[in-house]
């Protein structure tokens, strides 16, 4: 498992590179991995996938600057 930062970071990556599309990028990822039985992979991106989630807020993106 990545660190915390190393989370925060994955997540504004995912905003800078995916904008409002983010969320969708998150759940191919999972969906991606659930197929391949990649449990700590999956476990990964639902911890990426909470963070983009409050990156993004109610105003949309917000990435860490």
């Amino acid at each position: 498992m990545l660190s915390d930062w190393e989370l925060w970071a994955c997540a504004d990556q995912v905003l800078k590179t995916h904008g409002e599309n983010a969320p969708l990028h998150v759940a191919e990822q999972i969906g991606v991995l659930a197929l391949a039985r990649d449990e700590a992979g999956i476990a990964t991106w639902k911890a990426i996938a909470q963070r983009v989630a409050e990156l993004m807020g109610k105003d949309g993106p917000n990435q860490l600057q």
